[in-house]
């Protein structure tokens, strides 16, 4: 079921919108956190240490495919919100074919170099097999990541937040039972977690293609809609391109905060996968906010509804620094009992080291939520370069954090390399959001004046 949100209180599409998405959302990272939780309770640290040291080279490889799937939909909400069908159908298949390219590309790249990343990143020898075991899978895998989260960006283009939430639901269920199946049942160890978000993956993404045939005829495609001129491939590079390489410019930050960690011990690196787990779930409201005004902002952006998009962007912020606030205290003063969930009670001194992490990152949420709400809205204006600004932003405090801070202070250090990156990077895009809707504003203010001129001179005749 498409839905418009060029009409309409702006709040309440917002919300609307929204919270399917946040489930969507918080299911999604359930895939990983199931895998940890189930992993670290059976299996043991050091097995959640084999785990938890790949998700920075998986944010690496995966955080581009993400990155890239979500671009292309920028253009097909932005037609939609245009009314524009049959541009609406030649985005999709133009969206297909890059994102057929890039699954062939990363699959080529990252399967043959995995064991030579995770030992660049000094992996500790006691762990770097069960972490091979379980990233090779996941780099076969990544054709059912580029395939969901293609086709579920896609829907969510046409304002549906609903319908792949349903599928991550169905997909979460599969992914637990898997789970417990495969590394306990069949006894595959590591590999089987990985196995598990595979499969789920590819059930979700093949659930979403099945509604897009039938319920969705606005994307039924023609043998004509796959003849895709250059100039419309040229207008999907140009947005999915940035973004896909933003997200890997910020995953380089956290490669080289992972090689920093592993250079701590195998205790260090199961306590921040473990905070880590309970972070990104934490993170989601603030995520889920920002992502809903990627669509929103393209809609109305089409439409040619700017002051839609300036009175959204400010009762967002509103709302999400208020989740923001409260998730962020929730993660502060019961950080170390969260923790006791993925490693037991008795590792104690993994407890208050998530304990720390969860504490700093906590108090920062704010900073989150606001960079999510701008860069997202000029995402969904087609603004990619300040996006990818901010992303080199995050990389170089990122960076600071772990070479400088962790040196000088331990643990905690590493701990403020993501608030610090937050930081770095919602100042240049809080800036470049006011510019770049005063410039839309004086540009509509412009056309008005010039059509009401041209009124005028018509009565006068």
């Amino acid at each position: 079921m498409t839905k418009k949100m060029t009409e309409g209180s702006p709040a309440k599409l917002i919300v609307m919108f929204t919270i399917p998405l946040l489930i969507g959302n918080i299911f999604q990272q359930l895939y990983s956190m199931v895998d940890t939780l189930i992993v670290g309770r059976t299996l043991g640290v050091d097995a959640l240490a084999a785990v938890g040291c790949t998700g920075s080279i998986n944010f690496l490889i995966l955080g581009f495919a993400m990155g890239v799937s979500t671009g292309l939909a920028i253009i097909t909400a932005q037609r939609f919100g245009a009314k524009d069908e049959e541009g609406v159908r030649r985005s999709v298949a133009a969206g297909a074919w890059i994102s057929l390219g890039v699954t062939v590309v990363l699959t080529a790249v990252s399967v043959p170099l995995a064991r030579q990343i995770l030992e660049l990143m000094n992996t500790p020898m006691e762990i770097i097999d069960g972490a091979y075991d379980y990233i090779i899978v996941i780099f076969w895998g990544i054709i059912a990541c580029m395939l969901f989260n293609f086709l579920s960006n896609i829907i969510r283009a046409l304002g549906d937040s609903r319908t792949p939430l349903l599928f991550l639901v169905i997909a979460c269920i599969l992914n637990i039972v898997l789970d417990f199946g495969l590394i306990l049942g069949a006894g595959m160890g590591v590999a089987g977690a990985a196995w598990a978000t595979i499969i789920s993956q590819m059930v979700s993404g093949l659930l979403c293609l099945w509604y897009i045939k039938k319920k969705l005829p606005i994307l039924h495609l023609s043998k004509d809609d796959w003849k895709v001129s250059g100039w419309d491939m040229k207008q999907h590079f140009k947005i999915s391109m940035p973004m896909g390489f933003q997200m890997s410019i910020i995953a380089i930050g956290a490669v080289v905060l992972q090689f920093v960690l592993n250079g701590l011990g195998s205790a260090a690196v199961a306590a921040f996968s473990a905070a880590q787990r309970i972070d990104q779930i934490a993170g989601q409201p603030m995520n889920s906010f920002g992502t809903t005004m990627a669509t929103y902002a393209a809609q109305n952006y089409g439409a040619g509804e700017i002051g839609r998009i300036k009175k959204g962007v400010l009762q967002c912020c509103l709302i999400s620094v208020g989740f923001s606030i409260a998730v962020g205290l929730v993660n502060v003063f019961a950080g170390y009992q969260m923790a006791g969930f993925f490693v037991g009670d008795g590792e104690r001194a993994v407890q208050s080291m998530a304990q720390t992490y969860l504490q700093i990152n906590g108090a920062m949420y704010f900073v989150l939520a606001l960079l999510y709400i701008f860069r997202f809205t000029l995402q969904g204006l087609g603004k990619g370069f300040m996006p990818t600004v901010a992303g080199v932003m995050e990389l170089i405090m990122r960076t600071f954090a772990a070479v400088f801070l962790t040196a000088a202070v331990g643990f905690a250090g590493a701990c403020w390399a993501s608030p610090l990156a937050w930081v770095g990077a919602c100042i240049p895009l809080a800036v470049a959001y006011f510019l770049t809707m005063r410039r839309l504003s004086a540009g509509l203010n412009k056309r008005e004046n010039g059509r009401m001129s041209q009124e005028a001179e018509s009565e006068a005749a």
